[in-house]
């Protein structure tokens, strides 16, 4: 070895084969890129273990190289091992020209390659302009080794920028190391692309977050700079080894029962041994920072890792972790940047562990026989959907993709917002939510179909009863019982899973009819609880209002998954009474994408074979591309609605009155609007979410009921002015102001 201090092993590390550099004694920062001994260490050791597929240098935490580095650097290995095995023949063992290919090709290759180019070019270059006989070999000689050199991508991609010989600060631009403290698995790329151009920034509880966009790719860059990597020496030590000493604790499947709970007493744990070991060691804290260190050590123990970081982003949507894992960072849905690569790259070791947690937080296996994990992860403010698939099915190891689900439920006011709805379509929902009718909510994957089902929960008056039956649980149901509605939730087995004791999904949704009056709202219509769930809505055994998610693009769309595909008969898909269908609308240039309701649908009775071919199908609504929006059909504006008529059937002002039923809607819709125009105005997001929502509906039911007792019908200016008046003392003071516009 080159020096003591960079004594290494070569390892196998799943599907990797590292090189793992010990530098705890070297006098100098670990750094390929910036320091020589440590590139020319890396290259000898290539020359001898060509089949490494990343390189780690190890001081206090780990520096890591990944796979496109290491075959950078060991084409480099390679054309060194080559150009020193050369006899150059045209000159003596003592000639000048000998000796500087001598000191090039075996010392200077290896510590800078580049300045061996640049050397080399200039020699060339040299000799080409002598004409005697050696001169002209040489250049032919020294034209090889530079055409071979300039052939490695290291060299390509360094030639791109200007060359100060001996600057070292090219090999930043080309190299870039990932940091491992030695308490985590997932390394993180901490430096910022050299050419990558900012374009947001912002914070995440104590994690920086900047968006960069990069040359030559659509992609963006999702960089982030959590507290674990922002830390002092003493901190790193303190948190390495208060994590071995916790880790000796091997959480049992009880404990997994309670996740919160298990994390409060891990924290209180990890702080108390934090604060013991920081004593100990003359390091003094504050009590803020040996909450910071506890909380970190939380998340690299029985947590998640970085990937909870990225969960607490309100704003991404979407992680995907490919396999195999340690070779490409983990990739995420931006709310606002759609598709973005992030400076994250989790590790087997990272993936192992995950998986291990998750089967025991969801009581499923993961292994040969059930190869697809499918469950719920809810962690301090963040929830979200796992999927876990392995091998055989997937044969590279495990990967991952988590679906982010907002803390709190969405709400048709948040979709307005959004312009995933318009106030119209929302007042035409509410309507029909009071109304008790069969609902699905259709669309692609993303299109938002469980977001949408969870605002429908809200429109539902809390004086119901509501069971919910999901095989992974994401809909909003803590959030709304902490709001006091009256709701159970169900969990069954999921459609591909096998070996656990859960009950299937038709027993779930048959055993509803055993739980008394109730609405019921079903996760997503997969499998072989479609019959069960259309044998209940036929009879009639449902109080209130039914609705699910199941994925479809259109209304047919629909009735072919639910007939053809999961064996439904026609005449029991007639129980159907709307169809509302999100999908994701792309920009013109396929870079953008807005969710969107782009049809709601009315199912008639009267079809016999095809609802399409016999007009069974009735858009009520339909989204136009032009005004980017949903748009009332002239069959909605005409009347031409029989779920409609039939709600309006029940209620005396409206029975046989279209006008009456249109005002009604449009008067939700209004309140709907005045809510959003109320938020905006004050700068009160507050007010679109479930909480205000769920209250505002509560008033606008109550005033509803308190003028028809009073005057015996529905008036509806004056429920609307009551219920606005209700708003205005609502929000107070100064506020108030804002809304002298909303009469």
């Amino acid at each position: 070895m080159a020096n003591k201090c960079l004594d290494y092993e070569f390892l196998k590390e799943g599907e990797d084969s590292v090189l793992r550099f010990d530098c705890e004694e070297c006098p100098f920062f670990p750094s390929i890129e910036d320091n020589e001994t440590s590139m020319a260490a890396v290259l000898d050791a290539l020359i001898e273990n060509p089949s490494a597929t990343r390189i780690v240098l190890s001081q206090k935490r780990d520096y890591e190289y990944d796979y496109e580095q290491t075959r950078m650097l060991r084409e480099i290995a390679v054309i060194q091992s080559q150009l020193s095995r050369q006899k150059p023949v045209f000159a003596t063992s003592k000639s000048t020209l000998f000796v500087r290919l001598k000191n090039i090709f075996y010392q200077k290759m290896k510590s800078d390659p580049l300045a061996a180019y640049y050397e080399l070019k200039t020699l060339y270059k040299s000799e080409q302009t002598k004409k005697d006989n050696a001169s002209l070999m040489a250049a032919a000689f020294l034209g090889r080794a530079v055409k071979l050199i300039e052939s490695s991508k290291l060299i390509s991609l360094a030639r791109e920028f200007p060359y100060k010989y001996g600057e070292r600060s090219i090999y930043r631009k080309v190299l870039r190391q990932s940091i491992k403290p030695d308490f985590m698995f997932t390394r993180l790329m901490s430096s910022f692309p050299i050419d990558g151009e900012e374009i947001d920034s912002y914070t995440v509880n104590d994690t920086g977050v900047t968006i960069f966009r990069l040359p030559n790719t659509v992609q963006k860059l999702y960089h982030i700079i959590p507290p674990e990597f922002k830390l002092s020496e003493d901190n790193y030590e303190l948190l390495d080894e208060a994590r071995n000493i916790i880790s000796e604790h091997k959480p049992e499947k009880s404990e997994f029962i309670d996740p919160e709970r298990m994390r409060q007493v891990f924290f209180n744990v990890g702080n108390d041994l934090i604060d013991e070991l920081s004593e100990s060691k003359g390091i003094r804290l504050r009590s803020k920072e040996i909450e910071e260190l506890a909380n970190i050590l939380v998340r690299y123990t029985i947590g998640f890792g970085l990937v909870e970081v990225l969960l607490q982003d309100e704003k991404v949507q979407d992680i995907t972790i490919n396999s195999p894992m340690g070779r490409m960072p983990a990739f995420i849905v931006h709310q606002e940047y759609d598709d973005c690569i992030t400076n994250i790259v989790p590790t087997s070791n990272e993936g192992e562990s995950w998986a291990t947690k998750l089967r025991l937080l969801s009581g499923r296996p993961l292994d040969e026989a059930n190869p697809i994990l499918d469950t719920e992860l809810v962690l301090p403010k963040a929830r979200a959907r796992v999927a876990a698939i392995t091998s055989p099915l997937n044969p590279s190891g495990i990967a991952y993709a988590f679906r982010r689900h907002r803390d709190r439920p969405w709400t048709l006011p948040l979709f307005i917002k959004n312009r995933m709805i318009t106030t119209a379509a929302a007042g035409l929902i509410s309507f029909l939510i009071d109304g008790s009718r069969t609902m699905l909510v259709a669309g692609t994957r993303s299109a938002g179909k469980t977001s949408f089902l969870g605002a429908l929960m809200t429109e539902v008056m809390r004086k119901y009863r509501l069971i919910t039956i999901e095989d992974t649980l994401e809909l909003p149901v803590a959030s709304l019982k902490k709001l006091n509605y009256n709701i159970q939730s169900l969990k069954v087995a999921g459609a591909l899973t096998t070996g656990t004791e859960e009950a299937s999904a038709d027993e779930g949704i048959r055993s509803t009819l055993r739980l008394g009056d109730s609405g019921l709202i079903v996760g997503e219509v997969r499998s072989v609880e479609a019959r069960a769930l259309y044998e209940a809505m036929r009879v009639g055994a449902l109080a209130n209002v039914v609705a699910g998610t199941i994925h479809g693009e259109s209304p047919y769309g629909v009735f072919d998954r639910v007939v053809n595909d999961l064996g439904v008969p026609r005449t029991s898909f007639k129980a159907t009474d709307v169809i509302i269908v999100a999908n994701p609308i792309k920009s013109p240039d396929g870079l953008h994408r807005q969710r969107r309701v782009v049809q709601i649908t009315e199912v008639g009775k009267l079809w016999e074979q095809d609802p399409l071919a016999e007009k069974g199908f009735t858009d009520l609504m339909k989204y136009d591309a032009a005004s980017d929006m949903l748009e009332t059909t002239p069959e909605l504006m005409n009347g031409d609605s029989e779920v409609l008529k039939s709600i309006a059937s029940n209620v005396k002002e409206w029975a046989g009155s279209w006008d009456a039923v249109w005002d009604n809607i449009m008067l939700r819709a209004k309140v709907k609007e005045a809510i959003v125009s109320a938020s905006e105005k004050a700068k009160m997001p507050e007010l679109l979410e479930a909480g205000f929502v769920v209250a505002a509906n509560d008033q606008f039911h109550r005033i509803s009921d308190e003028v028809k007792s009073e005057i015996d019908y529905l008036d509806n200016k004056r429920i609307f002015f009551n219920w606005n008046e209700w708003l205005r003392k609502k929000l107070k003071g100064n506020v108030q102001a804002a809304y002298s516009q909303l009469d």
